[in-house]
């Protein structure tokens, strides 16, 4: 079993321990602990959210090893975040259809896997190590195939513990292709692309590689056309002249396309939300034009909502957008007429000068509040950004619970750069996620860097002792706004609107009472620690003690206390 796993390349195997007889010890010992490499992890869901955060940065999936159904039911809501967010993450669990004793029975079941069959894309329970071995390799294809999501893999008891016999084989997997959109498809998409006197390009899942993020440029540098981000990904560099997404409400999901862009044409890419990414420029009596290129189309479940609203669309490919892009800017670049081309230009240096413009708007906002305390996220991220912007980083956290600064603000231009948030919004996701990115950004030598939500920590705060006890390295920069501020926010509106004051709402929300010291909580996992830090005079010192430690190797956490947003 482990020589397939081998052969698949997993590089990491995230588990927590249970009745460890069989996989987990060919890990450590026949497979020497490498490729995979076993990662200890205090909690399943946390395991699912680090493996997560691995393959947004590799681009591959890690192993997520859960101890039968009980650890299947720990993994459900880091499974359901990879789902949603179209991630490809690969669990194993164990299972004995004949079990013996209490504890061997009420951690089985005749089908574990029902559990998580509405929000995976495949799963199996083979009967014999020929099968297994052959469903381990479908396994791999199916969640590396776009869409990418979660599969399930049962490993029963006996195949794990009895002698291996017969002739076994490793099947081959071979290249994997993502699906490319119909040629002819293609062709009318560039027609309307290249006629549009104002298209705007909407990514929210489009890139997972260098290339895509090069494929994306390319495109919107052919058609001098607008891109908003959704920012489930890195789908455009932020400081690209083309680049229109402050334009839109810097802290909203979903991010939406401004009105004032006009677009008569809008091309969709891997978009999840179509409906609300174009509902401002809905109206009137002449919308835009809408092409979509997803490979959701592909494949859907129909239990959980996350293809949101259905949005009517002129022309809808049915593809992986990054496949598709060369295809399409070769299309657009043969329609391109000279004429066409000064309409062009033009057009982009209107956008240059309107990207300029909001970039000044969001550094002058930025200023508000500066020397405060707490300290403003405004200067939070742009004092981490200070001292990283000449380093090869990576921001391995979700902007939006600081206001989007960082990308308001910082200049991303590389894809692994930023990984988004969690697909399913759980809380829980931030910290293991971001622990999971680091370990992959590690062998590239990348500094990791995290501002970490409070509330999102103390789900499951043991995933810092698996940072430390794997010697992961990541900066993390608490935002300690001692409140799950989003819900406060949120019933503070709902007592205001039915007249009852807000003097009572700090009971559902605030995290105070006592204040939790975060710097003593990573201390006693193990990782270097320091606050909490208030005074924004004292912040980047502690950030240069902070990367100093990162920079040798280690996990640091500075607690710093935050306005609210």
């Amino acid at each position: 079993m482990l020589d397939v796993y081998k052969s698949l390349g997993f590089e990491y195997f995230f588990c927590l321990p249970g009745g460890g007889t069989g996989i987990q010890e060919s890990v450590v010992n026949y497979g020497g602990n490498k490729d995979p490499q076993y990662i200890l992890v205090m909690h399943e869901e946390s395991g699912a959210a680090m493996a997560n955060g691995y393959a947004k940065i590799e681009g591959k999936p890690a192993i997520v090893c859960a101890h039968g159904t009980v650890g299947l039911q720990h993994a459900v809501m880091g499974i359901y975040d990879a789902f949603c967010d179209r991630v490809p993450v690969y669990v194993v669990i164990g299972n004995n259809l004949e079990p013996g004793g209490e504890v061997g029975g009420v951690h089985s079941a005749q089908d574990p896997a029902a559990l998580v069959r509405d929000m995976t894309k495949w799963d199996d329970q083979p009967a014999s190590l020929t099968r297994f071995a052959e469903s381990a390799v479908r396994a791999y294809k199916i969640a590396m195939t776009p869409p990418r999501m979660p599969v399930v893999l049962v490993m029963n008891e006996p195949m794990q513990t009895r002698p291996a016999t017969g002739d076994l084989r490793i099947p081959k997997l071979g290249i994997i292709a993502p699906p490319a959109g119909d040629s002819a498809m293609v062709m009318e998409a560039a027609k309307m692309l290249v006629a549009a006197e104002n298209p705007v390009i909407v990514a929210t899942r489009a890139v997972h590689s260098a290339n895509g993020l090069k494929l994306m440029v390319e495109l919107a540098e052919t058609l001098q056309a607008a891109v908003i981000d959704q920012h489930r990904r890195l789908n455009f560099p932020t400081r690209h002249p083309l680049n229109q997404t402050l334009l839109a409400a810097p802290a909203g999901k979903p991010i939406m396309i401004p009105a004032e862009l006009k677009p008569d044409v809008v091309l969709g890419l891997e978009s999840t939300d179509f409906f609300d990414a174009v509902r401002n420029v809905m109206q009137g009596s002449n919308p835009p034009k809408l092409i979509s290129i997803t490979a959701g189309d592909l494949f859907q479940k129909t239990n959980y909502k996350d293809a949101n609203r259905f949005r009517d669309t002129d022309l809808a490919i049915a593809a992986d957008p990054e496949a598709t892009l060369p295809d399409l800017i070769e299309a657009c670049k043969k329609l391109i007429t000279p004429d066409r081309r000064r309409a062009m230009d033009a057009r982009g240096a209107r956008l240059a000068d309107a990207g300029r413009k909001a970039l000044q708007r969001h550094k002058s906002e930025a200023t508000f509040g500066w020397d405060a305390s707490p300290i403003s996220t405004a200067r939070l991220s742009m004092e981490l950004y200070a001292q990283i912007k000449n380093e090869d980083w990576s921001l391995v956290s979700e902007s939006f619970w600081v206001r989007e600064w960082p990308l308001r603000l910082w200049d991303f231009n590389k894809h692994y750069q930023y990984i988004g948030g969690a697909g399913g919004e759980g809380v829980g996701y931030q910290a293991p996620a971001a622990i999971g990115a680091a370990l992959a950004n590690k062998k590239h030598g990348r500094l990791s860097v995290a501002i970490q939500p409070d509330g999102d920590l103390m789900i499951a705060n043991g995933c810092l002792w698996t940072a430390a006890r794997h010697h992961i390295p990541l900066l993390m920069l608490m935002h300690n706004n001692r409140a799950y501020h989003q819900e406060l926010m949120e019933i503070q509106a709902t007592a205001a609107h039915r007249s009852r004051g807000i003097d009572n709402v700090h009971i559902c929300a605030k995290i105070d009472n006592p204040n939790i010291d975060y710097a003593k909580l990573a201390q006693s996992m193990g990782v270097q620690a320091e606050g909490p830090v208030d005074d924004p005079g004292a912040l980047a010192a502690a950030i240069r003690r902070g990367i100093q430690v990162v920079k040798s190797g280690e996990p640091y956490l500075i607690d710093t206390i935050t306005q609210p947003r």
